[in-house]
Protein backbone atom coordinates (compact mmCIF):
# COMPACT_ATOMS: atom_id res chain seq x y z
CA UNK A 1 0.00 0.00 0.00
CA UNK A 2 1.40 3.39 -1.56
CA UNK A 3 -0.67 5.60 0.57
CA UNK A 4 1.04 6.11 3.80
CA UNK A 5 4.33 7.56 1.93
CA UNK A 6 2.50 10.14 1.13
CA UNK A 7 1.84 11.18 4.93
CA UNK A 8 5.28 10.01 5.76
CA UNK A 9 6.63 12.71 3.31
CA UNK A 10 4.51 15.52 4.52
CA UNK A 11 5.62 14.97 8.36
CA UNK A 12 9.60 15.87 7.33
CA UNK A 13 8.27 19.26 5.35
CA UNK A 14 7.34 22.54 7.17
CA UNK A 15 3.41 22.28 7.82
CA UNK A 16 3.01 25.73 6.18
CA UNK A 17 5.61 24.47 2.79
CA UNK A 18 2.72 21.35 2.92
CA UNK A 19 -0.27 23.91 2.87
CA UNK A 20 0.72 25.88 0.40
CA UNK A 21 1.78 22.82 -1.82
CA UNK A 22 -1.39 21.30 -1.35
CA UNK A 23 -3.50 25.12 -1.94
CA UNK A 24 -1.28 25.01 -5.32
CA UNK A 25 -2.19 21.60 -6.22
CA UNK A 26 -6.23 22.90 -6.16
CA UNK A 27 -5.33 25.86 -7.45
CA UNK A 28 -4.44 23.99 -10.74
CA UNK A 29 -7.54 22.22 -10.49
CA UNK A 30 -9.41 25.30 -10.82
CA UNK A 31 -7.65 26.54 -13.83
CA UNK A 32 -8.24 23.36 -14.96
CA UNK A 33 -12.11 23.07 -14.28
CA UNK A 34 -12.14 26.55 -16.24
CA UNK A 35 -10.45 25.59 -19.09
CA UNK A 36 -12.71 22.84 -19.52
CA UNK A 37 -16.08 24.48 -18.01
CA UNK A 38 -16.78 21.80 -15.90
CA UNK A 39 -18.85 23.58 -13.50
CA UNK A 40 -19.38 21.25 -10.78
CA UNK A 41 -15.29 21.31 -10.56
CA UNK A 42 -15.24 25.12 -10.42
CA UNK A 43 -17.21 24.84 -7.23
CA UNK A 44 -15.72 22.00 -5.92
CA UNK A 45 -12.10 23.62 -6.12
CA UNK A 46 -13.35 26.98 -4.76
CA UNK A 47 -14.79 25.50 -1.33
CA UNK A 48 -11.35 23.54 -1.16
CA UNK A 49 -9.39 26.63 -1.82
CA UNK A 50 -11.57 28.22 0.92
CA UNK A 51 -10.96 25.69 3.55
CA UNK A 52 -7.54 25.76 3.18
CA UNK A 53 -7.47 29.57 4.01
CA UNK A 54 -9.24 28.89 6.44
CA UNK A 55 -6.37 28.36 9.48
CA UNK A 56 -5.27 31.59 7.75
CA UNK A 57 -7.78 33.28 8.44
CA UNK A 58 -8.46 32.00 12.02
CA UNK A 59 -5.13 32.70 13.11
CA UNK A 60 -5.09 36.35 11.81
CA UNK A 61 -8.51 37.22 13.39
CA UNK A 62 -9.46 34.49 16.52
CA UNK A 63 -5.62 34.04 17.39
CA UNK A 64 -7.20 33.88 21.36
CA UNK A 65 -10.27 32.70 21.33
CA UNK A 66 -11.95 31.35 24.63
CA UNK A 67 -10.28 28.13 25.99
CA UNK A 68 -13.35 26.55 26.00
CA UNK A 69 -14.03 27.03 22.29
CA UNK A 70 -10.14 26.63 21.52
CA UNK A 71 -10.14 23.03 22.92
CA UNK A 72 -12.96 22.12 19.56
CA UNK A 73 -11.06 24.22 17.25
CA UNK A 74 -7.27 22.71 18.35
CA UNK A 75 -7.18 21.15 15.06
CA UNK A 76 -7.36 23.93 13.00
CA UNK A 77 -4.85 26.00 15.35
CA UNK A 78 -2.40 23.10 14.39
CA UNK A 79 -0.34 24.12 11.44
CA UNK A 80 0.75 19.99 11.48
CA UNK A 81 -3.16 18.85 11.48
CA UNK A 82 -4.29 21.37 8.72
CA UNK A 83 -1.32 20.14 6.41
CA UNK A 84 -2.59 16.44 6.91
CA UNK A 85 -6.12 17.79 5.60
CA UNK A 86 -4.61 19.97 3.12
CA UNK A 87 -3.18 16.65 1.75
CA UNK A 88 -6.68 15.37 1.70
CA UNK A 89 -8.15 17.61 -0.05
CA UNK A 90 -5.49 18.06 -2.87
CA UNK A 91 -5.48 14.07 -3.27
CA UNK A 92 -9.36 14.59 -3.45
CA UNK A 93 -10.02 17.07 -5.68
CA UNK A 94 -7.29 15.61 -8.25
CA UNK A 95 -8.52 12.21 -8.87
CA UNK A 96 -12.14 13.31 -9.22
CA UNK A 97 -10.26 15.78 -12.00
CA UNK A 98 -6.30 15.24 -13.18
CA UNK A 99 -4.97 18.68 -13.46
CA UNK A 100 -5.37 19.55 -17.03
CA UNK A 101 -6.98 16.94 -17.94
CA UNK A 102 -10.89 15.45 -18.12
CA UNK A 103 -10.07 12.34 -16.15
CA UNK A 104 -11.92 11.67 -13.56
CA UNK A 105 -10.10 8.62 -11.61
CA UNK A 106 -12.96 9.13 -8.80
CA UNK A 107 -16.30 8.60 -10.82
CA UNK A 108 -15.52 7.29 -13.88
CA UNK A 109 -11.81 6.31 -15.38
CA UNK A 110 -10.61 4.20 -12.35
CA UNK A 111 -13.61 3.57 -9.85
CA UNK A 112 -10.93 2.08 -7.01
CA UNK A 113 -9.51 5.91 -6.51
CA UNK A 114 -11.73 6.33 -3.97
CA UNK A 115 -9.89 3.93 -1.77
CA UNK A 116 -6.67 6.55 -1.80
CA UNK A 117 -9.33 9.14 -0.73
CA UNK A 118 -10.88 7.15 2.13
CA UNK A 119 -7.21 5.79 3.57
CA UNK A 120 -5.98 9.79 3.72
CA UNK A 121 -9.78 10.61 4.51
CA UNK A 122 -10.05 7.84 7.63
CA UNK A 123 -6.40 9.28 8.67
CA UNK A 124 -7.16 12.81 8.78
CA UNK A 125 -10.31 12.47 10.40
CA UNK A 126 -9.45 10.02 13.22
CA UNK A 127 -6.40 12.64 14.14
CA UNK A 128 -8.85 15.68 14.17
CA UNK A 129 -11.37 13.74 16.45
CA UNK A 130 -7.95 12.34 18.67
CA UNK A 131 -7.24 15.89 18.81
CA UNK A 132 -10.16 17.44 20.04
CA UNK A 133 -10.52 14.49 22.51
CA UNK A 134 -7.23 15.38 23.96
CA UNK A 135 -7.51 18.60 24.66
CA UNK A 136 -11.04 17.89 26.31
CA UNK A 137 -8.91 15.86 28.38
CA UNK A 138 -6.46 18.54 29.29
CA UNK A 139 -8.89 21.02 30.07
CA UNK A 140 -10.33 18.23 32.50
CA UNK A 141 -13.59 18.16 30.61
CA UNK A 142 -12.81 14.43 30.42
CA UNK A 143 -10.80 11.86 32.02
CA UNK A 144 -9.42 9.56 29.16
CA UNK A 145 -6.40 7.63 29.08
CA UNK A 146 -4.84 6.93 25.81
CA UNK A 147 -6.77 3.71 25.67
CA UNK A 148 -10.22 5.39 26.43
CA UNK A 149 -8.90 8.36 23.55
CA UNK A 150 -7.92 5.46 21.19
CA UNK A 151 -11.32 3.71 21.43
CA UNK A 152 -13.46 6.62 21.58
CA UNK A 153 -11.71 8.23 18.55
CA UNK A 154 -12.12 4.98 16.46
CA UNK A 155 -15.91 4.98 17.64
CA UNK A 156 -16.56 7.97 16.32
CA UNK A 157 -14.96 7.65 13.14
CA UNK A 158 -17.04 4.27 12.57
CA UNK A 159 -19.91 6.65 12.99
CA UNK A 160 -18.87 8.88 10.86
CA UNK A 161 -17.91 6.44 8.47
CA UNK A 162 -21.11 4.65 8.18
CA UNK A 163 -23.22 7.92 8.38
CA UNK A 164 -21.29 8.78 5.30
CA UNK A 165 -21.59 5.58 3.03
CA UNK A 166 -25.62 6.15 4.11
CA UNK A 167 -25.88 9.53 3.06
CA UNK A 168 -23.87 8.31 0.03
CA UNK A 169 -25.93 5.82 -0.69
CA UNK A 170 -29.17 8.10 -0.25
CA UNK A 171 -27.70 10.31 -3.04
CA UNK A 172 -27.16 7.86 -5.60
CA UNK A 173 -30.30 8.27 -7.19
CA UNK A 174 -29.42 12.21 -7.92
CA UNK A 175 -26.56 11.37 -9.65
CA UNK A 176 -26.50 9.08 -12.02
CA UNK A 177 -22.69 7.75 -12.80
CA UNK A 178 -22.96 6.86 -9.39
CA UNK A 179 -23.72 3.18 -8.25
CA UNK A 180 -21.86 1.46 -5.07
CA UNK A 181 -23.21 -2.00 -3.55
CA UNK A 182 -22.79 -3.29 -0.24
CA UNK A 183 -19.40 -4.53 -1.02
CA UNK A 184 -17.73 -1.43 -1.97
CA UNK A 185 -19.23 0.55 0.91
CA UNK A 186 -17.34 -2.28 3.52
CA UNK A 187 -14.59 -1.70 1.66
CA UNK A 188 -14.43 2.14 1.80
CA UNK A 189 -15.44 2.03 5.69
CA UNK A 190 -12.28 -0.50 5.60
CA UNK A 191 -10.13 1.89 4.13
CA UNK A 192 -11.18 4.67 6.49
CA UNK A 193 -9.93 2.15 9.42
CA UNK A 194 -6.89 1.58 8.17
CA UNK A 195 -6.32 5.51 7.44
CA UNK A 196 -7.26 5.69 11.39
CA UNK A 197 -4.50 3.03 12.04
CA UNK A 198 -1.89 5.07 10.28
CA UNK A 199 -2.84 7.99 11.98
CA UNK A 200 -2.99 6.45 15.17
CA UNK A 201 0.56 5.23 14.10
CA UNK A 202 1.43 8.53 13.42
CA UNK A 203 0.37 10.08 16.66
CA UNK A 204 2.00 7.57 19.41
CA UNK A 205 5.13 6.80 17.70
CA UNK A 206 5.98 9.76 15.44
CA UNK A 207 4.26 12.29 17.55
CA UNK A 208 2.95 13.91 14.83
CA UNK A 209 0.66 16.05 14.08
CA UNK A 210 0.77 16.25 17.87
CA UNK A 211 1.63 14.14 21.63
CA UNK A 212 -0.21 12.09 23.31
CA UNK A 213 0.89 12.93 26.63
CA UNK A 214 -1.81 10.51 28.93
CA UNK A 215 -1.97 7.14 30.98
CA UNK A 216 -2.08 4.05 29.63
Amino acid sequence: MEYPRIAILVIHIDPKTALNISRFIVFLGFITALIYQRVDHIYRTLVALIGLYIPDVVERYFSNPHPRLRQFLAPIYNKKTMALLGVFIAVHVSLVNVPFTTIDLFHKEWRNADMISHFIGGMVVWAIIAEVLLNLSDGEYLRLTRRKLVLYSFLALFILSFGWEVAEKLSESEISFIHEDAGNKLRDIIMNTFGGLFAMYLVLKRRYPFEVDLNH
